[in-house]
């Protein structure tokens, strides 16, 4: 469905956001912003949501020039991007750790909103989404999925409780599957195979 007015796509909408819902995983994140919210004492939910924002309609804008300048296409950075992906839904699924973090004193910045919201898997993502989808389309995608970010961020302790711990663990498998399937499709797109 096209909104030519506005040049707003509603399925490439719903595809970009769920893609970024999928690689943000903030609900497979409760355990880890509650870990953070524990040891730091306070999370500012308004701030990490905001900072992780800016960072990723930047990137989304931006990003692609920086890749010029160090001489890489969008294409090489997708490939990258989808093996990037793939790590990060073997661990979702297979409850590894690959990617390691610390966590500093201040957490509403670093790690949450980067890299934790905003990080390397997200900000490739948005490279290799641009790569299919009109840029208005994918901002949308991006507003979506802060305006949750920064519900689930409000409220982590009230959803711990709604989830459990063995429903937020099916959740974070399911979403990991789905980004399997993403980083698959992405390296298929840019490889031509």
């Amino acid at each position: 469905m096209e909104f030519d007015f506005l040049k707003f796509n509603l399925s490439q909408i719903l595809s970009t956001t769920m893609v970024l819902f999928a690689i943000i995983d903030i609900l497979g994140s409760i355990p880890v912003v509650i870990e953070l919210r524990r040891k730091a004492g306070h999370i500012e939910s308004e701030k990490a949501a905001i900072v992780a924002t800016v960072l990723m309609v930047l990137f989304l804008l931006v990003g692609e020039s920086l890749l010029k300048v160090i001489g890489l296409d969008v294409e090489s950075f997708a490939i990258a991007g989808s093996f990037v992906i793939f790590f990060i839904a073997m661990e979702m699924v297979l409850g590894l750790t690959i990617f390691k973090e610390e966590a500093p004193e201040t957490v509403s910045i670093v790690p949450l909103a980067f890299p934790i919201i905003a990080g390397a898997g997200t900000m490739t993502t948005l490279l290799s989404l641009k790569t299919e989808y009109a840029t208005q389309n994918i901002l949308v995608g991006i507003l979506l999925n802060m305006l949750f970010v920064y519900f689930v961020l409000k409220n982590t302790n009230r959803l711990e409780k709604l989830f459990g711990k063995s429903g937020l663990n099916v959740l974070r498998k399911a979403f990991g599957v789905i980004l399997l399937a993403i980083a698959i499709k992405l390296f298929r797109n840019n490889t031509g195979l």
